[in-house]
């Protein structure tokens, strides 16, 4: 049987069709397809009471993008730029790690997912990145994924799952990892500086990157998330 990855999902207002405008879950099907395209079944996990229930049924955890954490959770006021935070959110995805965590299950974390690995170890976050490196290269154009290089630090376990420590990367955001949490590591960074990668080094199979590789062509990261779930599926 293949391994389940259960993705984190949003809940927003939606239009679609000819008349419907209605609360949803939704979630990009960049990231459904990127993980089935791997080999697992992707489940969405909506933001609601009690979603830990499903980690019983899931090999593996990908904690996907979207809006702002509160910054509240890192000790801080919420800056002008902050937007789209949603507690109810950041309280399930909270849970879901330290459940998947408990259970010894791999983590992939992306773009918010990443800030959310980092500031459930205590770790801070830079509200809005213009304000630290002066430019707009990390979101160029409002719903276009740019890129922009990334160099991986070269014996880390996030250049090992690449298998390279140059690249260029979909990137969108405009938060980004500031004082990093116990046992987190900084494993990329872009040229100015900005934390690009991290990993937990305390637990060998929790990765966060800061950009969008599901808008990406290359693979590799749901490859390993895949691997690791399937290894752990194995063993049910």
């Amino acid at each position: 049987m293949p391994p389940v990855v259960g993705i984190t999902a949003y809940a927003e207002q939606v239009r679609w069709g000819e008349a419907w405008d209605l609360p949803a879950t939704l979630l990009p099907q960049h990231y459904v397809d990127s993980v089935a395209a791997a080999g697992a079944v992707p489940l969405l996990l909506p933001p609601v009471a009690g979603i830990t229930g499903a980690l019983d049924r899931l090999d593996g955890l990908l904690l996907a993008g979207g809006g702002d954490i509160d910054p509240g959770r890192y000790g801080a006021p919420t800056g002008t730029h902050t937007a789209g935070v949603q507690a109810g959110r950041d309280t399930a995805e909270v849970d879901l790690l330290a459940g998947a965590l408990a259970r010894g299950l791999p983590v992939l974390g992306v773009c918010r997912g990443m800030q959310l690995l980092n500031v459930c170890r205590g770790g801070t976050l830079n509200q809005h990145v213009p304000d630290v490196v002066g430019h707009t290269g990390h979101r160029q154009r409002t719903g276009i994924f740019d890129t922009h290089p990334v160099t991986v630090a070269e014996y880390s376990r996030t250049a090992r799952v690449l298998g390279r420590t140059m690249l260029d990367v979909p990137t969108y955001h405009h938060q980004s990892v500031a004082a990093l949490g116990r046992n987190v590591s900084a494993t990329a960074w872009a040229e100015d500086g900005t934390v690009e990668a991290i990993e937990y080094t305390d637990v060998f199979n929790v990765l966060g990157v800061q950009w969008h590789p599901e808008m990406g062509t290359d693979p590799t990261l749901f490859t390993w998330l895949t691997e690791r779930a399937g290894e752990g599926a194995s063993d049910h």
